[in-house]
């Protein structure tokens, strides 16, 4: 690899941008597509599935065999309320790989005895989430049921773009907590991109369960290819 492309590889990572090296394996010829580049390029529809999958891979285009080397972004899960569901959705996210922090102001909730081996920040969350830079490849999972609590996360989250943002409650809790947010400023789109009631329909009843359906709705999210637009 040349030098040249190793030093553009480590920029997009340090910024937190995916990026894939393309080898044609005959020659060795190499080039580097970023992210923002996939749409225009030759080969967006197996770049697209292979940053979705997070995996390189080899593949065979035009009669040449080319090597993708994907290099992605580790994945971040950022849980707002120290609650029973983040217990267990924690170590459930950790185990997949995920970057794990858990916000929540209530040091009665979050403390370590109850979160071991996670990223603990006892702030509210204006104080605690601009530090964390969140960027698109975040999860971000509101849970706390109290609207002081999680408006202010939620907006946040709005404004970085996260690709995934659930929220615990009723159909009959999101509407109304839909309404509070588009009075503090958040737009339709903005309310559209949460996912409520939180987690995949499987029928979940205890924590551990819906912890299940919320990682489970997550990796959806991250894994499988959008819609394509009517």
């Amino acid at each position: 690899m040349k030098l040249e492309t190793l030093s553009q590889i480590n920029i997009e990572r340090a910024a937190r941008r995916p990026v894939i090296v393309v080898t044609d394996v005959a020659n060795g010829e190499q080039r580097l597509v970023k992210a923002v580049d996939f749409p225009g390029d030759p080969l967006h529809a197996e770049l697209d599935k292979q940053l979705r999958m997070g995996k390189s891979a080899m593949i065979e285009t035009c009669g040449k065999k080319l090597f993708l080397n994907v290099y992605a972004p580790t994945a971040r899960l950022v849980i707002i309320g120290a609650v029973h569901i983040s217990q267990a959705l924690a170590p459930l996210a950790r185990a997949l790989d995920y970057n794990v922090t858990v916000i929540d102001p209530r040091t009665a909730f979050a403390s370590p005895e109850r979160f071991p081996d996670v990223a603990l920040v006892a702030e509210w969350p204006d104080v605690a989430l601009p530090p964390l830079n969140i960027d698109y490849y975040t999860a971000f999972v509101a849970v706390t049921h109290d609207p002081k609590i999680d408006d202010p996360a939620l907006l946040h989250a709005f404004a970085k773009n996260c690709f995934y943002i659930g929220a615990l409650g009723s159909r009959k809790t999101h509407a109304k907590r839909g309404d509070r947010l588009k009075a503090q400023g958040a737009t339709d789109a903005d309310i559209a991109k949460i996912h409520a009631p939180i987690g995949l329909n499987i029928g979940a009843v205890s924590p551990s369960e819906i912890a299940v359906s919320i990682m489970a709705q997550i990796t959806a999210e991250l894994r499988l290819p959008k819609p394509s637009a009517a």
